[in-house]
C-alpha cells in the first residue's frame, strides 16, 4: 500500500460499518455476499484477446468453469473474431451457446455516438444480452461532453422501441459523478443507470467512497478491480494491479455496493476486472478550470511491455484465476463478519 495523495486516510472501516447494521440488515448483507452475481469480465483477458488468439466463447467457458453468472465483453474482443466481426447468424449462435451454458451475457462499447451506440445495441439484441455498457469519449469542454452524452442516449428509445435491453453508463476516467448524474437525470430513461468502477474515479479526481455514496441512488452494474493512485500533474493516474494488493477499499466498497436496494439488490453484476499493468493518467485537476477541457483519448488499452510475451499471456489468465479467488475471498470476509455479529 502506499501513501495515499488524498485525504481518504484512514480506510473506511468495513467491520465497523457491519457491526453498525440492524441483525435484519446483517442477514441481509451477509445473504446478498453469499449470491453476489459474479460475471466474467473480458478485459481480464485483454492481452490474450489481442494477442493470444483468444476468442469469445473462450471467455464463456472461464466463465462456465468457474462457477460465474455471466460474463462481460465489449464488441472489438477478439481483432477477427469478435462480435462486431461477426455475422447476424454467428451472433445469434453465439448468444444461444452462452445462454446454453446458463450463461447471461452483458455487452460493452466505448462509445455514446449514435453509429457505434446503434451497432452496439444491434449486436446486443442479437445475441440476446441482457445489458449494454457505454461511455462518452468525446473531446471537448466538460460541459459539451454532458451535453453531447444527454443527446447520444436520447436515443436509446429509438435504437430499442420494445425495451430489451438495460443500459449502464460508465464511470470512464473524465466525468465527475455529479456531471454522470445529471446525464442520467436528463435523459430520464428508466432502463439507462450507472456502472460504478472501482478504480475510474481516481483519474476524475474524486474519491472512491465519496463517488460510490453520490453515485449510490444510480448504481446497477459494477467493475471490480484493484489499483495504485499516483500523483500526476497535480491529479491523480492509476496503474491497475492484482486485486488485494492496491490503493483501492475493496472490502468498503463491496459493503456498500451489496447493501444497495432495500426489498432485492440494486447492484445486478460484479464484472470481475482485472487489469494488472493499465495505467490511466489524470484527466481532472485540483486547481482546474470552471468547465475544463478534455482532449481526445482512445478507448482502454494495456500495452504488452517488454516482457516475453507468451509469459505475459500466461501471467493474465494466472492473474483472472487470482482475482476470482480473492473477490470470493473479500465475499467471504464479509459473510463472516456478518454472522459474527
Amino acid at each position: 500500500m502506499t501513501d495515499l495523495p488524498w485525504e481518504m486516510t484512514p480506510r473506511p472501516n468495513w467491520r465497523q460499518r457491519i457491526e453498525g447494521l440492524s441483525a435484519g440488515g446483517r442477514a441481509k448483507l451477509a445473504a446478498r455476499a453469499r449470491r453476489a452475481p459474479l460475471f466474467a469480465h473480458a478485459y481480464a483477458f485483454h492481452l490474450n484477446f489481442r494477442f493470444g488468439g483468444m476468442k469469445p466463447l473462450d471467455l464463456a467457458e472461464f466463465a462456465r468453469e468457474l462457477g460465474l453468472q455471466g460474463l462481460k465483453i465489449h464488441v472489438e474482443d477478439g481483432e477477427q473474431a469478435s462480435l462486431a466481426r461477426m455475422s447476424d447468424e454467428a451472433l445469434l449462435a453465439f448468444g444461444a451457446t452462452v445462454s446454453g451454458l446458463g450463461l447471461e451475457l452483458h455487452v460493452e462499447t466505448s462509445t455514446t455516438e449514435l453509429a457505434g451506440l446503434s451497432d452496439a445495441v444491434r449486436i446486443a439484441l442479437a445475441t440476446g444480452a441482457t445489458s449494454l455498457r457505454c461511455y462518452p469519449r468525446y473531446e471537448g469542454r466538460v460541459s459539451e461532453i454532458v451535453e453531447w452524452t444527454i443527446a447520444d442516449l436520447r436515443q436509446l428509445e429509438n435504437l430499442d422501441p420494445d425495451g430489451r435491453l438495460r443500459y449502464t453508463l460508465e464511470q470512464h476516467e473524465d466525468l465527475k459523478s455529479a456531471e454522470l448524474i445529471q446525464i442520467i437525470e436528463a435523459v430520464a430513461n428508466p432502463r439507462l443507470s450507472l456502472l460504478f468502477d472501482f478504480g475510474n474515479m481516481i483519474n476524475a479526481f474524486e474519491e472512491p467512497m465519496s463517488a460510490l455514496a453520490m453515485q449510490a441512488p444510480h448504481i446497477t452494474e459494477v467493475h471490480v478491480k484493484d489499483c495504485l493512485v499516483r500523483p500526476d500533474r497535480g491529479g491523480w493516474a492509476h496503474l491497475a494491479c492484482l486485486s488485494g494488493t492496491g490503493d483501492l477499499p475493496m472490502l468498503a466498497m463491496l459493503v456498500e455496493l451489496l447493501l444497495l436496494g432495500s426489498d432485492r439488490p440494486q447492484v445486478l453484476a460484479f464484472g470481475l476486472e482485472e487489469e494488472e499493468g493499465y495505467f490511466a493518467p489524470a484527466l481532472r485537476f485540483a486547481d482546474e478550470a470552471r468547465d475544463p477541457f478534455i482532449p481526445a483519448r482512445s478507448a482502454s488499452f494495456t500495452t504488452i511491455g517488454a516482457a516475453d510475451q507468451e509469459a505475459r499471456l500466461r501471467q493474465e489468465v494466472a492473474a483472472a484465476h487470482k482475482q476470482v479467488e480473492t473477490v470470493r475471498s473479500l465475499l467471504q470476509k464479509i459473510i463472516t463478519q456478518a454472522e459474527k455479529v
